[in-house]
């Protein structure tokens, strides 16, 4: 569920953090636990944080691991159309290996895709 966004002509960020995310090891099955973090700069619309909780939590049943910053980020594309979203999956280690997928949208023809290309090419979590 997305609302209207009472200042389209203002660009700022907006990060929603989900702590306690959960979900299979499509090779094992096991529960793989992270966070994530969404953030993006809004245009008309805004997603509801209620129905952003409805999406984490629909996870923790799929065997999806790696995917879940793309799945995420298309899904909040679609149905917000951000000037710019990210998303990043900080998932707890398991056998000494941490794993932090991150996906990156900025809209085609405008500032939001240079800095789309520039965060993908300096990303790190530092």
């Amino acid at each position: 569920e997305a609302f209207e966004n009472k200042h389209p002509g203002n660009d700022y960020w907006v990060r929603f953090n989900c702590p306690e995310f959960t979900s299979l090891c499509p090779i094992t099955g096991q529960p793989d636990f992270a966070e994530i973090r969404i953030s993006y700069i809004p245009d008309r619309r805004m997603v509801e944080s209620k129905s952003l909780k409805y999406i984490c939590s629909a996870f923790a049943t799929m065997a999806i691991f790696m995917k879940i910053g793309e799945q995420d980020h298309e899904d909040l594309i679609r149905l917000m159309d951000p000037k710019y979203i990210e998303v990043t999956g900080i998932f707890t280690p398991r056998g000494g290996i941490s794993i932090y997928p991150y996906a990156n949208y900025g809209r085609k023809g405008t500032k939001f895709e240079q800095m789309a290309e520039f965060r993908m090419m300096n990303h790190d979590l530092k």
